[in-house]
């Protein structure tokens, strides 16, 4: 094997271990106080601001909308971040924000996010098939696991791709496109190329600027008032955003009893190990 090949392979392992030990270690058990604070769509609060914003036309699994939202202590700071995007020639799009129980189960099982991880673990593993055991171990770096630390579920993040003012079909280059399942995903990675580094701690300044922290371990992701951002700035704080069900009729939240339990049984990933194997051999 060449020692590119291996120094991919480490970095790869090293970081989603480092994942995994960030989710379990520290942001199952950070405290959390709910505010209850309702969402915002970012599509009618963009529009009322006279803000360029962009947002994905893709449906969700399950063929499910898209849920374009955020807490609304958030709403003045992603208006300003997206606005100082259009002051330096770019657009700020919107991949995804909400995500309901359903949509999270099912994110990680469907064939085109489950494919691509279990391609890249069975390479991680020079050819071997995962044990369900593991390969929750990856997930739960790459898509979250578990309500307590899939931000989505607080209604608190979002995920996100840049592209250019003058050329919507342009997009900012930050080594990758979204979603990027590889040694390439964590934000600091160093096979990244020169430009796309640049742009990546460019952008994630801005993000900082108006309160968005990243997720470490994905160059798409921002969020804040959640277990990450006080996590991840120290600021000793507990969040004041988490999982939660959300009634859309009266737009009112309900913290998640059970938001610490898995949303995937290890039956369900042993089964879509099998289906997985089958969809990649043909």
């Amino acid at each position: 094997m060449q020692s590119d090949e291996v120094a991919r392979r480490a970095y790869w392992t090293q970081q989603l271990e480092a994942a995994y030990a960030f989710m379990f270690g520290s942001i199952l058990p950070y405290p959390v106080v709910e505010c209850g604070e309702p969402f915002v769509s970012l599509r009618e609060a963009a529009e009322q601001a006279d803000v360029v914003v962009a947002f994905s036309s893709l449906k969700h699994v399950n063929d499910l909308d898209r849920l374009f939202y955020l807490r609304e202590g958030q709403i003045s700071n992603f208006l300003g971040a997206a606005k100082k995007m259009n002051e330096l020639g770019w657009v700020l799009r919107v991949e995804d924000g909400y995500r309901t129980r359903e949509i999270q189960k099912y994110l990680g099982l469907t064939p085109k996010v489950f494919d691509a991880v279990l391609q890249r673990v069975m390479w991680e593993l020079d050819g071997k098939v995962p044990s369900p055991e593991f390969m929750f171990r990856r997930c739960s770096a790459l898509v979250a696991t578990v309500p307590k630390f899939a931000t989505h579920m607080s209604g608190s993040a979002i995920d996100i791709s840049v592209m250019s003012r003058n050329d919507s079909s342009l997009e900012v280059d930050r080594g990758g496109p979204y979603i990027e399942l590889s040694e390439l995903t964590p934000m600091n990675s160093p096979f990244v190329s020169a430009v796309g580094l640049r742009h990546r701690k460019k952008i994630t300044a801005l993000m900082r600027d108006y309160g968005f922290v990243e997720y470490p371990w994905e160059f798409w992701h921002y969020s804040s008032g959640d277990a990450y951002d006080q996590f991840l700035r120290k600021t000793g704080k507990p969040a004041i955003y988490g999982a939660v069900d959300w009634d859309p009729v009266r737009n009112v939240v309900s913290p998640m009893a059970d938001a610490t339990t898995p949303l995937n049984s290890e039956e369900e990933i042993r089964t879509e190990i099998e289906a997985a194997l089958q969809r990649l051999s043909k």
